[in-house]
């Protein structure tokens, strides 16, 4: 395809930033080392993709795996419409030299309509603007769509049984939106274009456009005179317009923030955290939260996944689901440590229940239990309890022993530059106990635990299962126990 060749994802990376598409389009190798917690958002589109086709049945399928195949996808599509098929998937249309794919194509006896599949759970402009160079291009192509809609998933629906296509999504008509994109259209090619025939890789400033409406894989080269660290971009709860807006008075390193400029508290302690070195340790807010617990301490740390699909009955779509968890406990300060864990099987079965179960036997009936992030927890106890009725009881009692080891360090008791005004575990951690390290750790996130359970519970894994089953019990081990340490060092003090 030629260098200014344009398909719908080019288009709308162009509508965003058109350095973006330019280096996209000429300069490929500057895009950033891949990410793979996008590639199993891509995963995931495709999936519900292929589920949505169930809602137009026996359609005549267009797709493609290599590129060196789009001329035949082209000719298929126009070979079917000319055989009067109704229902047609990944339909492929070119004008102008500008690519785009249907979804879903549906010729009923109002005439054609397109429907656009996303596992988002509402219509967004994005997609009306995808939407509007789709339908220029068909309708140019001699087809006039009727209709346009947006298919997305509907995350209200429970599952109870087989899934019910009809149930899982919603499908919502975006054609007055499109309507109103439509003359815009050529203008926007003809610009893209103008710049797409340049020699040079043309001056764009960073900004809000760098992740609106999706983050920029060409991120790392027109960051690279940024600081790398420690800029005003990382000064935490500070809004994107307000980072901005000192990095353009050429204020770009966190430690020149002046002392003028407004701030909230938290941020204040931040900067000046960097500028001095300083830490800010409150020990009477501190002896006080210490001073409070009540053992024996069950030190809790669970994982979940969210899938979109919903994998197990009375499971909503992206509704987080329990799969494993880790349990230290410490009968007394400075006790021995006793570690209890459960990690779910990938057989099918449902892993809250036996997870509700043992965690239940495990936590014993006194004593609190130590989290880091309550809100998370105890809403998921919450949500387990009103599916499981049957230990209701048991569930809240547990979410009422819950503490939040989070506390003394999101209200700032305690704080050092080293944790970078975050109050993250993550950053916690390593300012407070540097020789505990997730780094080692083959699977060293929670992002990268939830998809390494989910796909092996989808039956998509191509790992080894029992070793990746061990490093999840290492991850998960290791967030108790950093918990454990943590508090060793707040009771030092």
């Amino acid at each position: 395809m030629s260098s200014t060749s344009l398909s719908k994802s080019t288009y709308v990376r162009g509508l965003q930033c058109v350095k973006s598409l330019y280096i996209h389009k000429k300069h490929p190798e500057l895009r950033n080392p891949e990410d793979q917690s996008q590639q199993a958002i891509f995963a995931q589109g495709t999936n519900v993709g292929f589920l949505a086709q169930q809602l137009f049945p026996k359609g005549k399928d267009c797709s493609f795996q290599d590129f060196t195949e789009i001329n035949e996808s082209l000719e298929n599509t126009q070979r079917y419409i000319e055989q009067g098929e109704s229902v047609i998937y990944e339909a492929a249309f070119k004008y102008n030299n500008i690519l785009v794919f249907a979804d879903i194509l549906v010729n009923d006896r109002d005439g054609w309509k397109m429907y656009e599949v996303k596992s988002s759970t509402s219509v967004k402009d994005v997609y009306v603007r995808d939407a509007a160079l789709q339908t220029f291009v068909i309708n140019n192509c001699g087809i006039t769509l009727k209709d346009v809609s947006i298919v997305y998933i509907n995350n209200q629906y429970v599952r109870n049984g087989d899934l019910e296509i009809e149930r899982l999504f919603t499908i919502e008509s975006v054609r007055n939106g499109v309507a109103v994109h439509l003359s815009e259209i050529p203008q926007h090619i003809n610009r893209l274009r103008e710049y797409l025939s340049m020699e040079e890789i043309p001056e764009k400033e960073i900004g809000a456009h760098c992740t609106d409406p999706y983050p920029c894989d060409f991120s790392q080269y027109c960051w690279g005179n940024v600081v790398a660290e420690k800029s005003v971009f990382d000064v935490r709860g500070l809004r994107a317009n307000k980072k901005f807006e000192l990095f353009h008075l050429g204020i770009e390193k966190l430690v020149d923030i002046p002392e003028n400029y407004p701030l909230s508290h938290k941020q204040r302690m931040q900067v000046t955290g960097e500028q001095t070195g300083e830490s800010f340790i409150d020990k009477e807010k501190i002896r006080e939260f210490v001073g409070a617990l009540n053992y024996p301490l069950y030190f809790l740390d669970f994982e979940t996944i969210n899938p979109a699909i919903p994998l197990f009955d009375f499971s909503r779509p992206y509704e987080q689901i329990p799969f494993q968890y880790s349990l230290h406990i410490q009968e007394e300060p400075s006790g021995e440590l006793i570690h209890k864990e459960y990690l779910a099987e990938t057989d099918g079965t449902d892993p809250r229940i036996k997870f509700i179960e043992q965690m239940i036997a495990d936590c014993g009936q006194a004593g609190d239990i130590i989290v880091y992030n309550k809100g998370f927890e105890g809403g998921k106890l919450s949500a387990l309890a009103k599916v499981f009725v049957k230990h209701g009881d048991a569930l809240e009692s547990l979410k009422s022993r819950l503490v939040d080891l989070m506390v003394p360090f999101q209200k700032r008791w305690y704080y050092t530059p080293e944790m970078n005004g975050s109050y993250s575990i993550k950053s916690v951690l390593p300012a407070l106990i540097p020789e505990l390290s997730y780094s080692d750790l083959e699977i060293g996130d929670g992002g990268t635990a939830s998809e390494a359970y989910k796909t092996m519970a989808a039956g998509t894994f191509e790992g080894d299962i029992e070793q990746t089953r061990e490093d999840l019990l290492k991850y998960c081990e290791l967030d108790t126990l950093a918990m454990v340490r943590v508090l060793e060092k707040l009771r030092s003090i």
